[in-house]
């Protein structure tokens, strides 16, 4: 192959694996492009390997130069049942990079920095990515605006105000770097990658390959329900393999998830999900791949596998990994692919030993290790108070709640009590792309109407807040202020539900201790209960209009229910490195931490706390406190940032008098518990801790993306 579009390839004539490299021909005549056939191997190992790893095998293949990828690494790929256990080092070159605004303008500032080629009297034009770049504008937004019929276009507009210089610098990015550009107001992240930017398989001007990502957000793994090999790096990871370098990575182990069995009536994905979290936490997949397999993933839906892979780092694995079966191809069917692109996917699937059809008999693949799920035992649950993998089952709630509060319950005066639900919300990408529960949820609020239970929600103030990631990420604007001065003045301990994918102490909102993860339809359940100090099988929800007692059972919407209006209405319209050595002999420790500590906890990303250092800095400045923005929207700014660093106000530093070794100009040490760096894939989680001085982090154990960014 010649010079192509994004970069040079080895010549097909040159390639070490030319004799694999054939076409994909047409059932009408001529070809869809050329690829290189891992059947043609004639190796029985690779009939074994998981189909998440025969997407590594095909990426050292194609890439196999002799210098940045070896036959050596391929064959390492080819043996991975004996080499995975040996932890042995891969390259791998993802075939596209997803960048998000709070992690992207980093990378487009670095990027855009890179003046060093002017020095060496070249030309700063040859920065430029060598694979596709897409950057989703989709974390600016706050909510400003709520209760009211207008909140999209008014926290929009406010969004543009505040983010005005971002926005053009990224808009400028777009047109001095080679990518694409999808601009605020358009879906999160994840949804758009998934209903838009996901290919599956390439066509790169003849050569066939699968789709691969790495993204600047740890929710990239949605696009794993998909058949996508994705996950989430560090912003330096990013820009590297964004200028053509290889990643170094771990071969990792492939835990086998078999599911078997179809969902009950009113259980949704959502519980599935927590109920795998769990699960998954508990067996321990940090740093693996998890391949779902057996004859339940095909009773699943598309959307429901995305919820699946999507909460992959809440489980500790690199993937959530969903092998492409008839479902995903008829999903990119009704998502606007076209029917020629869909019968090359399939072809091209095929061809590769890529493409699981569960109605036939399944060759036996090889895992690390096993673990089984019968769809049927999953029950309706919610996850929290603080970690993602904490599930209670629903009908446990009321008891788990008063469990958690570790003291005889006696409320002071005041309209609010202990529990209270004071932000109830439908966000994040999790499930935004579920039609399934995001029906569910409506039929719920339906059926309370209807038995006059409240009147409609959106007369209420339950309306759309905008189109990003919102709750999720702790932008959802500030409580009503009797409601903040209720909690704060009579020490409540109130609650946010909320369909989101994380709930770590401080992340949600400054006032809610007790943060539960729940699906769209229990957070319209707990909404209209308004506590989660309920047991939803005993005790009503409200009254009716009849004066009767109106119960869970008598709002939650059936299977058959959500599946008719489903039918009815979704988707009308088709369209080797050397390792640093550190001398740490007399470093003091400046900060001494408990057990999981989040990225959230190191460097957050929601909202400028009014008596932070971060708040101060910006004050001094003459900027006002309606402008403060968010710590995720500031991430071009060093100065910022660093003061940002360890100023979660739930976090808690065992060494009160650590402060003074910074003062004293002294490099530090932080020493904290199992688990260091869960949750969100963020370089400021490394770079803020350096610029405060921090030398070394020891910890028990470390989160997959925490520790390559450190």
């Amino acid at each position: 192959l010649n010079e192509t579009k994004y970069g040079v390839t080895i010549k097909a004539s040159e390639h070490p694996y030319k004799g694999i490299f054939t076409s994909l021909p047409k059932s009408g005549g001529g070809e869809f492009g050329k690829y290189y056939s891992l059947p043609g191997l004639n190796d029985p190992r690779v009939e074994k390997l998981p189909f998440s790893i025969r997407i590594l095998l095909e990426s050292a293949i194609r890439n196999c130069d002799g210098f940045q990828v070896k036959k050596d690494d391929v064959e390492k790929i080819i043996d991975w049942e004996n080499s995975a256990p040996k932890l042995v080092e891969i390259p791998f070159k993802p075939a596209r990079v997803l960048l998000q605004d709070f992690t992207g303008v980093p990378a487009v500032v670095d990027l855009a920095a890179m003046d060093a080629m002017k020095n060496l009297n070249s030309d700063p034009n040859k920065i430029n990515p060598l694979v596709p770049v897409d950057l989703v504008i989709d974390h600016s937004v706050q909510v400003d605006v709520a209760r009211s019929a207008n909140a999209v276009q008014a926290n929009m507009e406010l969004e543009f105000k505040r983010n005005g210089e971002r926005f053009g610098f990224l808009k400028w990015g777009s047109t001095a770097f080679r990518n694409m550009l999808v601009p605020p107001g358009s879906g999160i992240v994840h949804q758009v990658n998934l209903e838009y930017l996901g290919r599956v398989v390439f066509n790169n001007e003849g050569l066939l390959y699968p789709d691969s990502v790495v993204g600047t957000d740890s929710h990239t793994t949605m696009i794993d329900g998909l058949g996508v090999a994705g996950w989430g790096v560090g912003g330096i990871e990013a820009e590297a393999t964004m200028l053509g370098q290889p990643m170094s990575m771990v071969l990792p182990g492939c835990f086998g998830f078999k599911m078997t069995g179809k969902l009950r009536d009113g259980v949704t994905a959502t519980d599935l999900v927590l109920t795998a979290t769990q699960m998954l936490r508990k067996h321990g997949v940090v740093g693996k791949f998890v391949e779902f397999h057996g004859e339940g993933v095909g009773q699943l839906s598309l959307a429901d596998r995305a919820t699946i892979a999507n909460m992959s780092p809440e489980y500790g694995a690199t993937m959530g990994f969903f092998p492409v079966d008839h479902v995903t191809l008829e999903y990119l069917k009704l998502t606007g692919r076209s029917d020629e692109t869909v019968a090359m996917i399939e072809q091209y699937l095929r061809a590769n030993k890529m493409f699981v059809d569960y109605s036939e008999p399944q060759q036996e693949r090889v895992y690390s290790s096993y673990l089984q799920l019968d769809l049927a035992d999953v029950e309706p649950c919610i996850s929290g108070p603080k970690r993602p993998h904490d599930r209670v089952p629903l009908k446990e709630m009321k008891a788990d709640w008063h469990g958690c509060l570790n003291n005889k319950v006696g409320f002071k005066t005041a309209e609010l009590k202990h529990g209270s639900v004071v932000i109830a919300a439908i966000t994040s990408c999790t499930n935004t792309s579920n039609p399934s529960v995001m029906l569910g949820a409506a039929l719920v609020a339906k059926k309370a109407t209807e038995l006059g239970l409240e009147k409609y929600l959106d007369q209420q103030g339950f309306s759309i807040v905008g189109y990003g990631c919102t709750t999720c990420i702790g932008n959802s604007g500030d409580l009503h202020e009797s409601v903040s001065a209720a909690i704060s003045e009579n020490d409540i301990v109130a609650a946010a539900v909320l369909s989101g994918n994380r709930n770590f102490e401080g992340r949600v909102h400054p006032l809610t201790r007790a943060n539960y993860l729940a699906s769209p339809p229990l957070v319209v359940a707990y909404a209209l209960a308004g506590t989660v100090d309920i047991d939803f099988d005993k005790e009503p929800i409200g009254t009716g209009k009849d004066g009767k007692s109106v119960y869970f059972r008598d709002i939650w919407p059936s299977n058959d229910e959500i599946a008719q209006v489903v039918c009815n209405q979704v988707y009308c319209l088709t369209c080797s490195k050397v390792p640093m050595k550190l001398s740490l002999r007399g470093t003091p420790c400046g900060t001494l931490l408990k057990f999981l500590i989040t990225t959230d906890h190191i460097s957050p990303a929601g909202s400028i706390h009014k008596d932070s250092p971060a708040a101060k800095f910006l004050l001094e400045r003459g900027v006002d406190r309606k402008d403060f923005n968010s710590y995720g929207s500031r991430r071009g700014n060093d100065e910022m940032m660093a003061r940002g660093t360890f100023a979660n106000i739930r976090i808690v530093n065992k060494l009160l008098n650590g402060e003074r070794y910074k003062e004293a100009g002294h490099e530090t040490i932080v020493i904290a518990g199992a688990e260091y760096g869960s949750g969100s894939s963020r370089d400021w989680a490394a770079k803020g801790p350096m610029l405060q001085g921090v030398k070394a982090v020891i910890s028990k154990s470390f989160e997959r993306s925490t520790e390559v960014i450190l």
